[in-house]
C-alpha cells in the first residue's frame, strides 16, 4: 500500500486540475508512439503510423490517448487504491491485449515529460517527484495483474 502526504495529495490535485484530457492524452500517447515506435505493434488498427506528422494527426491516437487520460483520473480520485482502481485494466492489457507490462512505464515518462513542457516552471522538481510517484504507482498497479 502507497502512502500519500497531504502535500502530495495537494501536489497531485493541482497538477491534475491545470490539465485538460483532450490535450495531454493525445500528445502522450503520440509521443509514445514515435519516441518508442516497437509500441505500435499494439496499435495495428489504428492505421497509418508511418511518420511523427501521420501519428500526431492520427484521430485513433488521439481519441484513446483521451481515454488513457480518463483513466488515469481514476487514479487520481482513488489514490488510496489504485491497483483495486486498474485491476480489470491490468487483465485487459495482460490476458486479452498482451501489452509489455513495460510500456506502462514508458507511457508514464511520456505524460510527465508532456506535463511538464505545459506546466513549465510550476512543475517544480518537488511536484515533479510527487507527479512521478503516482507514475510509478499507476504503471506497477496496471503490471500487477502480469506476476
Amino acid at each position: 500500500m502507497v502512502e500519500w502526504s497531504d502535500a502530495e495529495h495537494s501536489a497531485i490535485s493541482e497538477v491534475w486540475g491545470k490539465l485538460h484530457i483532450d490535450e495531454i492524452g493525445p500528445q502522450a500517447l503520440g509521443r509514445l508512439l514515435i519516441v518508442y515506435p516497437w509500441t505500435q505493434r499494439y496499435f495495428g488498427s489504428f492505421g497509418d503510423l508511418s511518420s511523427a506528422a501521420a501519428i500526431l494527426g492520427n484521430p485513433k491516437v488521439s481519441s484513446h490517448g483521451k481515454v488513457v487520460l480518463g483513466a488515469l483520473d481514476k487514479a487520481v480520485k482513488n489514490l488510496e487504491n489504485i491497483k483495486a482502481t486498474y485491476s480489470n485494466l491490468s487483465q485487459l492489457h495482460c490476458d486479452k491485449l498482451n501489452v509489455d507490462p513495460d510500456n506502462f512505464r514508458l507511457l508514464a515518462d511520456c505524460l510527465t515529460i508532456v506535463v511538464g513542457i505545459k506546466l513549465g516552471a510550476s512543475f517544480s522538481p518537488q511536484v515533479q517527484c510527487t507527479w512521478q510517484k503516482l507514475m510509478a504507482v499507476v504503471a506497477a498497479a496496471l503490471s500487477s495483474r502480469y506476476f
